[in-house]
């Protein structure tokens, strides 16, 4: 079977091209065999879709058991517990109980789709779009989340 992806080099970088799009995307790496890994992987998701989530779910919870698990309400409950007594943590424990969260609060943050947050966000107002990203930064610094599912 011929790989979608293939591997090429310019200016000492290796990149990886889409054989059916033709987009060519940076692997920001110099060394080759690291870029082999990854244009095998990417080369294999393409492959089999299927099994991209749950060899995801393996490689997270070899670093953590937890990852798999986690859901955006621990996220939550966790940022509660790092502010003391007073308006900040009062302020938090009031954003967090959002009505707007309920479509996230009990899915897992490795599955989370980015049209969830979405939802999140068109049935929010603007102070709980501002927390949805606090907390989605707050899981990203604690490496709960293996890459960031909001840009912007």
């Amino acid at each position: 079977m011929k790989n979608r992806l293939i591997l090429f080099r310019r200016g000492g970088i290796y990149y990886c091209e889409d054989t059916t799009t033709h987009k060519q995307t940076s692997l920001r790496t110099r060394d080759l065999a690291e870029a082999n890994t990854l244009l095998h992987a990417r080369n294999e998701s393409a492959r089999q879709p299927a099994l991209n989530l749950q060899l995801a779910r393996t490689y997270l919870s070899a670093g953590d058991p937890l990852t798999a698990a986690r859901t955006w309400q621990q996220v939550m409950e966790q940022i509660v517990e790092t502010k003391n007594a007073g308006p900040t943590r009062e302020r938090w424990e009031a954003a967090i109980k959002d009505q707007a969260f309920d479509p996230i609060r009990d899915c897992k943050l490795v599955e989370t789709s980015a049209e969830k947050l979405l939802d999140v966000l068109k049935r929010g107002s603007v102070s709980t779009n501002v927390y949805l990203r606090r907390i989605h930064n707050y899981a990203l610094d604690m490496n709960w989340l293996a890459w960031s599912v909001m840009r912007g």
